[in-house]
């Protein structure tokens, strides 16, 4: 294997002069430029990477920790962040914990053995027991929602803005019995979808039916109980906020095994806008989260943060919108 050594006594210059010319560290005249990279070329040279990371004390390697994968929202907030990697010239390791916190803190320290130049921490899964102790020291940033309040950069989503746009949407069409099935209530995204859900029925003046508040799981099985949960309460709801796209496709399933038609017996809007939201039947009208905005700006605000780690910290809020599709009925009096 060719080193700069071998390129130096053959292009006839000093190993520091191809040093500065692989790096771009120095200026160095045209014509020696050519002439290295001439040999550079002949000798199929590429720099070691582990060499480069060892002095200049970079990876370029982002490691990404999510602790829950059964929401298709996060795999395809995962693929935006690769994307941006690749863009930026940066590997990605993932690592996942399916909820479990000792795996949690193994995964931090293996990714740390790494040598990750940063991490992103995206949780799923609020199982975690708050006290659990990160002990991290690299630049990092949290994304959506984080189990535990740490100091960092943060870009979060407007979820209470969210939970209105969707329950609104299903009053503008003119439905006044709306039931809603959130998330585990301990993860702010889920209290603040439901805040936004209260507001938009109080500013319509229309009652709340506490029994139509299913508190559940932002997956598929959660989804499924909280419908048919939903299903029991006397008179139930002519719609339903699902506050993920994820629990709506498990509401769908116990609807159509009960025999109840989307959205004639029943109106359902989702939340997060996911690709399968689309391929659904009928068509799931949901809220929109710009996922791919998430990734970029995720990416883009460690890179800062790995450059300039002593500027204060941000906290970024990304506004989501409706999408209509043809899951709602439109009531007319």
């Amino acid at each position: 294997m060719a080193t700069m050594k071998d390129i130096a006594r053959l292009a006839k210059v000093s190993t520091s002069t191809v040093s500065h010319v692989i790096n771009g560290s120095r200026f160095v005249s045209e014509e020696i430029r050519e002439k290295v990279m001439r040999v550079v070329t002949e000798l199929n040279y590429t720099p070691s990477a582990v060499a480069r990371s060892l002095k200049v004390k970079e990876t370029k390697t982002i490691g990404l920790l999510v602790t829950a994968t059964n929401n298709p929202f996060f795999a395809e907030v995962m693929a935006g962040v690769e994307q941006y990697c690749q863009q930026h010239q940066y590997n990605l390791i993932i690592a996942t914990t399916g909820g479990d916190a000792k795996r949690l803190q193994q995964n931090v320290q293996t990714l740390l053995h790494k040598q990750v130049d940063g991490l992103l921490l995206m949780c799923g899964d609020s199982r975690f027991n708050a006290d659990t102790e990160l002990a991290i020291s690299v630049p990092f940033v949290i994304m959506d929602w984080w189990f535990k309040e740490l100091n960092a950069d943060k870009i979060l989503e407007n979820s209470m803005l969210g939970g209105y746009l969707a329950t609104k949407t299903l009053i503008e069409a003119g439905h006044k019995a709306i039931g809603i099935i959130t998330g585990n209530l301990k993860k702010s995204v889920a209290k603040n979808r439901l805040e936004g859900y209260k507001k938009a029925l109080s500013e319509a003046e229309i009652p709340l039916n506490s029994h139509w508040i299913i508190e559940s799981h932002f997956d598929f099985e959660g989804g499924v109980s909280g419908m048919q949960k939903l299903l029991t309460t006397p008179h139930h709801p002519t719609a339903v906020f699902c506050c993920s796209d994820a629990i709506a496709v498990g509401a769908y399933q116990v609807l159509q095994q009960q025999g109840l038609r989307i959205p004639e017996d029943i109106s359902v809007i989702g939340y997060d806008d996911i690709e399968l939201s689309r391929y659904l039947f009928p068509p799931l009208s949901t809220i929109s989260q710009p996922k791919a905005e998430l990734g970029k700006l995720a990416v883009e605000l460690l890179l800062q943060r790995i450059k300039k780690s002593d500027e204060h910290y941000q906290t970024l809020t990304l506004n989501p919108h409706v999408v209509v599709r043809q899951s709602i009925l439109k009531i007319t009096e």
